[in-house]
């Protein structure tokens, strides 16, 4: 009698479901099909219909989701792209006095779309374009260039400790090495995997969407009463019309000149993605034309400005020997600049204007 219970045990086996190599990998299958599936029926409920003057919103900064959707949605639409950092996502400007909506008032109709990321320095937006605006092809494109970030080498994410970093997901992960990334093995290749499969960057945009950037397991710790499907309303953030900072010029609290240690061309990581960045975009059809700054030459001492103007010759010979063309324009006045790198509302108005000229010339 006893003999049918007694069973024939594994040694160091578990009270947990095991299962076999075969029957994961066909687990992983219907997880991912069921994944493509939500994922198609979530972009039909949540409706996006950018309205005019749309640049990301910020809180959706890092989902690049979004990003790519707003990629494809913008770009059958056969407008110009905007491309670059919070110069020209417009930090100090209402979203109505970026570069792109001083740009479309300028040719008299809705021409350029703002695809300003905030935070994307050269690394960031060589791997948002790459991987994550598939769509933007055979198109104008208008590709602003920061030398702030080679101001320093903490800029250029060459200090060897580990730093604060804007868009880590969106950095070389194994193909070249940032001294100023840090990440695990694993999370170097969970960056991978979604680059490849973007169902994998939904969770992130719920989260970012409609759980204040929290996790599902941390959104309920904070909110214990609450219900997390009543949060999922289909409906996305608005870009805040109003100013993220508040526009003040840059002498208004006092601030003084400043004399950065800038980088080199020849050994900037920035430089270097910004090259990849302009073959990538090339390469897809595009027709670029390039902006460098104007940076706050005002906010520098003279020797700084000597040294950031002798980074601008050798950014205009390089830009000359690839024929691309181009505009360095010359530093807008001082009272126009928020900071080293920001224009306000009357800066972006002044710089459209003489940009629409180079344009339409």
């Amino acid at each position: 009698m006893n003999d049918i219970y007694e069973k024939e045990t594994e040694p160091f086996s578990g009270n947990t479901l095991r299962i076999s190599m075969r029957e994961l990998v066909v687990l992983a299958l219907a997880l991912f099909l069921v994944g493509i599936i939500a994922g198609m029926v979530w972009n039909r409920l949540e409706r996006f219909e950018p309205v005019a003057d749309y640049r990301i919103p910020y809180q959706l900064s890092d989902d690049y989701w979004h990003f790519d959707r707003f990629c494809r949605s913008v770009g059958e639409s056969g407008k110009s792209f905007l491309i670059g950092d919070s110069f020209v996502w417009g930090q100090y400007a209402p979203m109505a006095e970026t570069l792109s909506s001083h740009l479309n008032r300028e040719a008299g109709r809705e021409a350029f779309v703002n695809a300003g990321l905030d935070g994307g320095h050269p690394l960031a937006l060589e791997g948002l374009i790459r991987y994550h605006c598939n769509a933007l092809r055979d198109r104008e494109v208008i590709l602003h260039l920061n030398l702030l970030w080679l101001s320093s080498r903490e800029a250029d994410l060459q200090l060897e400790r580990q730093t604060s970093l804007n868009h880590p997901r969106l950095l070389p992960q194994f193909s070249r090495a940032i001294p100023g990334y840090r990440a695990s093995l694993d999370e170097r290749i969970g960056v991978v995997l979604a680059r490849h499969f973007p169902i994998l960057l939904w969770p992130r945009h719920l989260q970012d969407a409609y759980l204040s950037g929290s996790d599902l397991a941390r959104w309920t710790l904070d909110n214990p009463y609450r219900s997390p499907v009543g949060t999922f309303s289909f409906r996305l953030p608005e870009p805040a019309a109003n100013l993220q900072l508040e526009p003040r010029s840059w002498f208004a609290d006092g601030t003084t000149a400043q004399a950065p240690p800038w980088i080199e061309l020849g050994t900037s990581l920035q430089w270097k993605a910004f090259e990849r960045l302009v073959e990538v975009l090339l390469g897809r059809g595009n027709s670029v034309f390039v902006i460098v700054g104007p940076l706050n030459e005002h906010m520098l001492e003279p020797s700084s400005v000597q040294r950031y103007r002798d980074l601008l010759g050798q950014v205009g010979t390089w830009l000359t020997k690839r024929e691309l063309p181009h505009f360095i324009p010359p530093p807008l006045p001082s009272p126009l600049y928020a900071d080293m790198s920001h224009p306000l509302g009357p800066g972006y108005a002044l710089l459209a204007r003489d940009l629409w000229e180079r344009l339409s010339g």
